[in-house]
């Protein structure tokens, strides 16, 4: 006996998800270049021969490395920091900083975060940054909520996701704790 087969698949769809799987595998090829030793130069071929699939089907999904480097950025980056609620906006930054230097610390996480920078130019700044930004909003936007007047956004930014950021990116100095909730303390002093 003969089960009658549910709605047909929509036209045009890819039952069991071959574009969701092109994605991820053209974004562990492009990861994996990025944070491995080889010298190779990060092109479309290459992250195209690494994941499997045609180079076509990455232009024409990307365009470019930039784009593509950018799209990675944004899909690691996303919720990979949970927002801290420890019931105050000093807490709530303390918490937020230290994580973010933990996770820049992340030899896999720097590379993608330099490489990112340095071929996306803007695309992939913003890309770094935007989730970010989102995450110290919405920050903002609960101790608004609690009554209080909490600093502007471009303020915080400025005071802590710039430094944090400018110090894994740019220079050798160690993102410890202690060097992260200072950031605080000098947006926020007593």
């Amino acid at each position: 006996m003969s089960v009658p087969n549910p709605s047909p698949p929509h036209a045009g769809s890819r039952p069991g998800g071959r574009s969701a799987r092109v994605r991820a595998a053209v974004h562990r090829a492009a990861e994996e270049l990025i944070t491995s030793e080889v010298t190779e130069q990060l092109t479309i071929p290459v992250v195209a021969a690494r994941a499997g699939v045609h180079a076509t089907t990455v232009y024409r999904r990307w365009g470019s490395v930039g784009e593509l480097l950018a799209d990675v950025a944004t899909s690691r980056f996303s919720g990979d920091i949970v927002v801290p609620d420890t019931g105050t906006l000093r807490g709530d930054l303390e918490r937020y900083a230290c994580d973010l230097a933990r996770d820049l610390c992340d030899p896999d996480t720097l590379a993608l975060v330099r490489a990112t920078i340095g071929i996306g130019g803007e695309q992939g700044a913003a890309a770094c940054r935007g989730e970010r930004q989102q995450q110290l909003e919405a920050i903002l936007e609960r101790e608004q909520t609690r009554g209080n007047q909490p600093p502007t956004l471009e303020r915080t930014t400025d005071a802590v996701l710039a430094p944090l950021y400018y110090r894994a990116v740019f220079t050798n100095d160690p993102l410890t704790p202690e060097w992260a909730r200072s950031l605080v303390t000098h947006l926020l002093p007593d």
